[in-house]
């Protein structure tokens, strides 16, 4: 039977196994080169060209060396060029410049389906009242290109037409017609059709003043492919190129850039939410510009487009509905101005204005935009991409993502420099000039009154009438309302009162080992289900202490206005500068009647006598009296639980504030209505950072505010911690805690984080994701609205009991952090450490086996997914002779990259020396290393007898050669973010170099290591002072992007050849995508970590919530990988709480070679799980 090759799609593929096309990532290639005086030359083209092919090493190349992940030219229409193929081609005599528009088409290659398209556009183009010139087949020589076979397969038809404006239009009149038949023809067929090819049907551009060529093609393939491009007579004053590096190899021509008006290299991290918003919006858009024509325009956001492509789909929106390019950009890339006190009035009043109009487009980005007479480029308020220009003497200008893509004479230079960040560069061709950002900003900051405006309309809170707050719960009532919510004596121990004592999100230590709560037996709150997504390889995460300038809590809320107008009346919005507020702010809010201004108290608690049913229903209600409130001209809403008693039961709040925002949502009605909560359930940095990722604009956890005055009271806190101290310490936690979560993701406002669902539901069932969290993933179904009702009755019933003598006088401690023997279920627990820690000393197999059964059966079937997996059976068996013996299997682990600091010297000499003696590999983790351990040492008589013993059963041989000589020698070096200990020499002496990019316990955070454990060995080893505190960047300050990875692993490979160099990644959903864009940047090996490994110091919200079990994220990379036929380039990695040979072998399966150890051989050297590695206490 012949082997079948894996060919990929024509196109991007529909979800399959774990992978999802939505996962997809980008990183480029970006530049343009323009004649200031908009001069137009042959020489433009060429030189673009040679500045295209330069960032060849921007681009990316997949399994094939001829098929590129995309790569493109816009330049101004080339009036010469078309004017001669109208008279030559299509017998027409065209009007003036500017009243003829043309484009490149996209088309189907089955010649029905494309005559079909060309009928639809056709129509489209006499509905608008517009005049069809003609359709012209483009040339292009593929051969000529060398197109690789995968992007042949995928290549569609090309097109070009030529459309003469109305009578009685201008050209800018013209544009906004041509726009609605680009928009129209696109949803017609992209959309509404049941074409087979549809989504061949693409329009690069449709323009009376710039043109684009793009494709699935490497950069030097772009000029020979299209012909019209190698013609003399095409002469343009500008041209935009883009080299595009994706995460994937599946053909993707239309994802290819320059968008119409744009090119980005970067990542949209808020993109869900951003296109949630736009689509809320078009409820209340209207223009004159665009009368009845505007809901030809919608949705704004167009499906099966790259986060780029939706970027330029609202660009273009705001351009086409009046803005100036400019001024467009300043709104969805705005700089830090919230805390930038030295900012010039007018031009801080506009961003004011603005960000009562929409959020931030938030992430890494450099953008490049032109609408034929601008030309600019704009970095995002990070700055985290480059872009260098030079300006020459003969008056042009040449700007790219670095220097020297255009071959520019020394003589000539006239200034050169870098964007920094938020800042603007222009080019006005009318003017002739470059414009400078300061002037720029000032000329669209003073064309309208913001400052007058924002003073005359924005409201605040102190500027509501003040209101007391209700009285304080006398103690027993306050147990019993806890109770009902879920308080245990952890949530007091180990996260509120913390919070107020070190004012940041609590630390803690040893990863986590607790049940999932899709597998717990005990009731969990529905925040628990979801996991944090975060930034990693393509799109760095924000260190949000050292770079707390551009981070900003502050936001507007309450209806918006129509985003098309910019009038006073549109800043009219609530200013709430912190997302959390005081019970007097809520009251406040509650009672107000301001300006116009009033609100609506819902109750989201139902009747207990209605048991688990009544759930469902109580959300209908809620979502119904949201949307009367809109309807009856309310401007807020307050979601209130404070009805809780004996009677009535409490909705969650996230599932109350999904199901209302997404009902708004869908309806086009969300951006009519402040959504805030008063909730006695929200307490945690995790609980309020999904309450803002699902729509809540601000949220009042009074109940949390409760139980820390009755901890005061109760002698549990300090005296210093008065009423008046203890709000505003809590406050100052969260906000800290949320901009460490934001950063983690790369963002840097609430405003974009607001609806943005940045998360990932672990074992919810659809009919809750497809109610309350509209768009999120969820690959592992379970529980559902029956569940959740009964637990919350659970929950409410250990408050309020049905027999009064059940009644319990103090808070539940299920054991979530720590083990307690009824408490929640923890893989490690003292059975399993006595069992294994048993076997270790004796050498017992009986012992291990003992352990083993005992993690297999129960810990493992009761915590992780991998217990839910069961082998296949009544297969015929592999000969034993055929199986790798075991001492070829040790060879396969490696140690955790626990640093030194974190564990003791002697710790991690001892994992050293037993994984060299197995020939396996140790990590030093991210602590460096002392030169002394490069060295053989001889083995001192009677010391590792027992270990020799042990060798000697598994390899005689070995056992021989190592008699008499060890090393503490650690196979692996990591190179982190903070760089602690890397020298040459360090590089140097290892066999393998890992780039560490996320750690399960913290991904998107930096390491973290307290002064107090830094000594004067420990700080000599990391190259740092006694003492000090080391806390390592969240992203490594010379990765970026994919192609920064890529220049890093190069790096490391030529300072050590002989090393293999591997990248730590952390699973989470699309982790498939990041390693298909990693194994193309030459990594040897990758690894994927779980969300439940161990940590020396992490936030607990951190290593609760952050991350996926790795049996996700190695299933699908290896999938994802096996797709796109990049399997065999890398070998495979995996590690998080892996401690039995079935571990081994269910990550096998899945698609790991290699498998990383790290709390179990803790363990088994004598660890007892005190978890207070942090604290430097451990006994």
């Amino acid at each position: 039977m012949r082997k079948q090759s894996m060919k990929p799609p024509v196109r991007l593929p529909e979800s399959r196994g774990l992978y999802d096309p939505a996962n997809e990532h980008d990183s480029c290639g970006v530049g343009f080169i323009a004649h200031i005086k908009g001069k137009r030359s042959r020489q433009i083209v060429d030189d673009a060209d040679r500045m295209l092919q330069h960032m060849e090493h921007r681009g990316g190349c997949g399994c094939e060396d001829n098929t590129g992940d995309g790569a493109g030219m816009l330049t101004a229409l080339p009036y010469e060029l078309i004017e001669k193929i109208a008279k030559e081609e299509l017998g027409q005599e065209l009007p003036d410049r500017g009243l003829y528009g043309s484009g490149v088409f996209f088309m189907p290659t089955d010649p029905t389906e494309r005559a079909h398209c060309r009928e639809i556009v056709d129509r489209i183009i006499n509905e608008q009242g517009q005049k069809l010139i003609g359709w012209r087949e483009l040339p292009v020589d593929a051969d000529a290109a060398d197109v690789g076979p995968t992007a042949r397969r995928a290549m569609p038809h090309f097109d070009q037409v030529v459309i003469a404006a109305g009578d009685g239009l201008d050209q800018e009149a013209f544009e906004r017609h041509l726009f609605v038949i680009r928009k129209w023809a696109s949803h017609q067929i992209r959309v509404e059709s049941n074409l087979s090819q549809k989504l061949m049907f693409y329009i690069c551009s449709l323009s009376t003043k710039v043109i684009i060529w793009k494709g699935m093609l490497r950069s030097m393939q772009v000029i020979p492919l299209f012909k019209d491009l190698q013609d003399p007579d095409y002469k343009t004053h500008l041209a935009m190129v883009h080299s595009r590096f994706s995460t994937n190899t599946f053909p993707s021509w239309d994802r290819a850039q320059p968008c119409r008006f744009m090119a980005h290299n970067g990542e949209i991290n808020t993109l869900r939410g951003n296109a949630n918003w736009m689509f809320a919006r078009q409820g209340v858009m209207k223009s004159d510009l665009w009368g009845e024509d505007i809901r030809k325009l919608c949705p704004v956001i167009e499906p099966d487009c790259s986060d780029s492509g939706n970027f330029d789909n609202a660009l273009e929106m705001l351009y086409h509905s009046g803005r100036t390019l400019q001024e467009a950009v300043m709104m969805m890339i705005p700089e830090a101005w919230q805390n930038h006190h030295s900012m010039p009035e007018d031009k801080r009043a506009f961003y004011e204005y603005h960000s009562a109009l929409q959020e931030p487009w938030d992430g890494p980005a450099s953008v490049s935009f032109t609408d034929g007479h601008y030309i600019g480029a704009v970095l995002d308020r990070n700055g985290l991409r480059p872009s260098r220009y030079y300006v020459t003497h003969d008056d042009r200008v040449i700007m790219a993502s670095e220097v020297g893509v255009v071959q520019v004479d020394p003589e000539q230079v006239k200034s050169k420099g870098r964007l920094q960040p938020g800042k603007m560069f222009l080019v006005d061709f009318e003017q002739g000039r470059i414009i400078a950002d300061d002037e720029l900003k000032t000329s669209v900051a003073t064309k309208r009154p913001y400052k007058t405006w924002i003073q005359n309309q924005a409201i605040h809170l102190n500027d509501l009438p003040e209101k007391k707050s209700p009285a304080h719960y006398d103690s027993n009532e306050l147990l019993k309302r806890m109770q009902a919510f879920g308080y245990t004596t952890e949530t007091l121990q180990f996260m509120l009162m913390p919070m107020l004592r070190e004012k940041r999100d609590p630390i803690g230590s040893m990863g986590n080992d607790a049940a999932l709560a899709c597998l717990s037996d005990k009731p969990r709150l529905p925040y628990d289900y979801f996991k944090q997504l975060f930034a990693q390889v393509t799109n760095p995460p924000v260190d949000s202490i050292r770079e707390e300038v551009i981070m900003s809590l502050e936001c507007f809320i309450g209806p918006e206005g129509n985003l098309l107008e910019a009038t006073e009346e549109q800043c009219h919005r609530l200013c709430i500068p912190h997302p959390i507020l005081t019970n007097e702010e809520v009251a406040a809010i509650k009672a107000i009647d301001h300006r116009g201004w009033k609100s609506k108290t819902i109750d989201i608690t139902y009747p207990r006598s209605e048991g688990d049913a009544g759930l469902q229903p109580a959300i209908d209600r809620i979502c119904a009296e949201a949307t009367q409130a809109i309807h009856d001209g309310y401007s807020l809403v307050v979601l209130s639980d404070r009805a809780v008693s004996r009677e009535r039961v409490p909705v969650s709040s996230l599932l109350v504030t999904g199901a209302v925002h997404h009902a708004l949502v869908k309806q086009e009605l969300r951006t009519r209505i402040g959504i805030v909560l008063e909730s006695g359930e929200a307490r945690e940095v995790h609980n309020f950072c999904l309450l803002t990722g699902y729509g809540a604009d601000a949220v009042n956890p009074y109940l949390a505010f409760e139980a820390l005055r009755q901890a005061r009271v109760d002698g549990l806190l300090e005296e210093e911690f008065s009423d008046e101290k203890i709000v505003p310490a809590f406050r100052k936690a969260v906000a800290k805690g949320i901009k460490k979560v934001m950063g983690k993701m790369g963002i840097s406002t609430l405003a974009s984080y607001k609806g943005a669902q940045i998360f990932e539901a672990v074992g919810l069932a659809p009919e809750i994701i497809e109610k309350c969290f509209v768009g999120t993933a969820s690959r592992i179904s379970g529980v559902g609205f029956d569940v959740i009702a009964e637990e919350g009755i659970r929950r409410h019933e250990i408050g309020y009991p049905t027999r009064t003598d059940n009644a319990l006088s103090t808070l539940p401690n299920d054991g979530q952090f720590h083990w307690r023997k009824e408490g929640e279920a923890h893989a490690w627990n003292p059975h399993t450490i006595a069992q294994v820690q048993v076997a270790a000393r004796t050498g017992s197999r009986d012992a291990y086996r003992q352990f083993a059964e005992t993690v297999n059966t129960d810990a493992h079937r009761r915590c992780f997914l991998r217990g839910l997996l069961q082998f296949k059976t009544g297969r015929t068996p592999v000969p034993i002779e055929e199986v790798e013996p075991a001492r070829d299997i040790v060879k396969r682990f490696c140690t955790g990259a626990m640093s030194y600091g974190s564990i003791s010297a002697e710790a991690h000499e001892t994992l050293a020396v037993a994984m060299n003696v197995l020939e396996a590999k140790s990590n030093t983790g991210e602590g460096g290393e002392d030169p002394e351990r490069f060295k053989w040492y001889g083995r001192p008589e009677g010391e590792h007898e027992e270990m020799i013993d042990t060798l000697e059963k598994l390899d005689p041989e070995k056992a021989k050669a190592q008699i008499n000589q060890y090393s503490k020698r650690s196979y692996i070096k990591q190179v982190a973010s903070g760089r602690f200990g890397v020298t040459s020499w360090y590089l140097t002496n290892a066999d393998e170099l890992q780039i560490k990019i996320a750690q399960g316990a913290k991904p998107g955070e930096g390491g973290e290591l307290p002064g107090h454990k830094v000594n004067k060995i420990i700080a000599a080893t990391r190259h740092s002072t006694p003492g000090v505190g080391l806390i390592s960047p969240p992203p490594h300050h010379d990765i970026y992007s994919i192609e920064d990875l890529s220049q890093l692993i190069f790096d490391l490979k030529n300072s050590n050849p002989s090393a293999a160099v591997s990248v730590k990644l952390v699973s989470e959903v699309g982790v498939g995508t990041i390693a298909a864009g990693v194994a193309k940047g030459h990594a040897d090996k990758i690894l994927i970590s779980g969300t439940d490994g161990g940590t020396g110091a992490s936030p607990l919200t951190s290593i609760k919530f952050a991350g996926l079990p790795w049996e996700l994220g190695i299933a699908e990379t290896h999938q994802t990988l096996v797709m796109n036929d990049l399997r065999s380039r890398v070998r495979l990695e995996t590690d998080g709480q892996l401690k039995t040979g079935r571990d081994v072998v269910i990550a096998a399966l899945l698609g790991a070679e290699e498998y990383g150890f790290a709390t179990a051989p803790l363990i088994t050297m004598g660890c007892i799980m005190m978890r207070k590695c942090h604290l430097n206490t451990c006994p």
